[in-house]
């Protein structure tokens, strides 16, 4: 899935369409967050926050303030449009980062051969990588064969509990030095496969 086109032309974005989505995603409790706020938030620069805001704006997803900024109906609408949803659980040991942020990616888990393919989308926005679990056959596993009811009942317990999972939904863990590499890593592995 592509949010924003990158430009043909000129300067290359330092930024992806998980750094947009998650600016959408945090400003959609409400409240109201300065640029710079935001930008720290996001784990991106001011620049790249400022041309993100100037598109958001244009598109009516936003509206900017001296007070700070908030997110429109069509923000709103557009975030629930995506089929990603923002958990947190923790796998423990099934991890290599210091931080995690899960994203349950809706109706693909069909797309998940050996996961393989999602670690290596973390990775290559410098995350540590990405862990991912789907459910066949009433097991939840982390693919190809590594049984979480049988090896980790604990952490299988969690997920089923704080993930809602289907059988045809995807877990995505990302896992990085920071928290907002995390979420980067598990967003841009969750796009895609949509």
């Amino acid at each position: 899935m592509k949010i924003m086109e990158v430009p043909q032309f000129g300067p290359m974005f330092r930024f992806s369409d998980a750094n947009i989505y998650w600016a959408l995603y945090l400003l959609s409790d409400g409240r109201r967050i300065g640029r710079k706020k935001l930008a720290d938030m996001v784990g991106i620069g001011e620049g790249s926050m400022r041309r993100i805001v100037d598109t958001l704006k244009e598109w009516g997803f936003i509206l900017v303030k001296q007070t700070g900024i908030t997110i429109t109906k069509a923000g709103m609408s557009f975030l629930d449009q995506i089929p990603v949803r923002i958990v947190d659980v923790q796998l423990g040991e099934s991890t290599v980062g210091e931080f995690t942020q899960g994203v349950v990616v809706l109706g693909v888990s069909n797309k998940i051969h050996n996961g393989m393919q999602q670690r290596d989308a973390g990775i290559k926005v410098g995350a540590q990588g990405c862990t991912t679990v789907v459910i066949r056959d009433g097991i939840l596993l982390i693919p190809p064969d590594w049984n979480l009811d049988r090896e980790s009942p604990e952490i299988a317990y969690r997920i089923r509990k704080d993930a809602g999972l289907t059988q045809d939904d995807v877990l995505i863990v990302g896992s990085g030095q920071t928290h907002s590499m995390a979420v980067e890593a598990a967003l841009n592995a969750a796009f895609e496969l949509i």
